[in-house]
């Protein structure tokens, strides 16, 4: 529940820190996707070194390898390029996007885990939603499939995603610099952010990345090479500029091509920025 009117720190804390990309405990290297649980801890897709790594709230010096990490592999035990996580509170489980190995995989939480389980196999996934229904292995087409292109029953690059109560679907639409959502039984989309072309004014967007969506609806989403993170309510045909859009760079207020977005249960931002290897933090005020 984040206030309409609500504004971030414009300075971000890394939480994470790159320490200028790498393999160690206390560095990241194309980090992608992110997950943050209800006592702050972040599990990060540490996408290049084929890991999942778990940085728990105060320690910014050194993360923990909870999957993967045992060089990139299509082992049970390994994972080839991980693009996506998140935290599956039922079953005490991560549920990774294993890209590189073209599965999805369940890897239990517990100490001493040392490999995972295949949930979903012969799938290019990307990005992970999960809601509360119930379902079988068997897929069903919710958004696309229609060839790529850019029509409202086209995608042209779909990335990540985020599911709403009602089932319907919202798509980060990469190479058409827009945000989709298709309502559940829809046979096309409507535009919820950007589709203006890429650009950097307030009604565009430049390679979208995370997103998600509040309770008011409002979207918020990693504008990826616009290096910004904006938010469009409800309806809007513009957005606003939360955090960053000073250009590309290192400083506190600026990412060099943000991807994974999230929020606590406080309203605190979380951005990876992938080519910085760091996760950033934005405290709400």
């Amino acid at each position: 529940n984040i206030p309409a009117n609500a504004k971030w720190a414009q300075k971000g804390k890394t939480i994470a820190k790159g320490n200028g990309g790498g393999g160690a405990t206390n560095q990241l290297y194309w980090s992608l996707g992110l997950f943050v649980d209800d006592d702050q801890t972040v599990v990060i897709a540490d996408n290049s070194n084929g890991r999942i790594m778990q940085w728990k709230k105060g320690d910014a010096t050194n993360g923990q390898i909870v999957a993967g990490g045992k060089d990139q592999g299509n082992g049970l035990n390994q994972l080839q390029y991980p693009t996506d996580i998140l935290i599956d509170i039922e079953t005490d489980s991560l549920i990774i996007c294993d890209y590189g190995n073209r599965r999805v995989v369940r890897w239990p939480r517990q100490s001493g885990t040392t490999q995972g389980e295949i949930l979903i196999d012969n799938i290019d996934c990307y990005g992970l939603a999960k809601n509360d229904q119930r379902s079988d292995k068997n897929g069903t087409l919710v958004a696309g499939g229609h060839g790529k292109g850019a029509d409202c029953n086209q995608l042209n690059g779909p990335g990540y995603i985020f599911v709403d109560r009602q089932q319907a679907v919202y798509v980060s639409d990469h190479n058409n610099h827009r945000v989709m959502k298709w309502n559940k039984g829809a046979t096309e989309g409507t535009v919820v952010a950007g589709g203006q072309g890429e650009g950097s004014a307030l009604t565009h967007l430049h390679h979208p990345e995370g997103l998600v969506l509040d309770t008011l609806g409002t979207l918020s989403v990693s504008d990826s090479t616009n290096h910004r993170v904006m938010r469009w309510p409800k309806g809007a045909t513009q957005g606003t500029v939360i955090v960053g859009g000073n250009g590309e760079g290192e400083g506190a207020n600026q990412f060099n091509r943000l991807i994974g977005l999230s929020f606590d249960r406080h309203g605190n931002l979380y951005i990876v920025d992938d080519h910085n290897h760091r996760v950033q933090r934005f405290s709400i005020q």
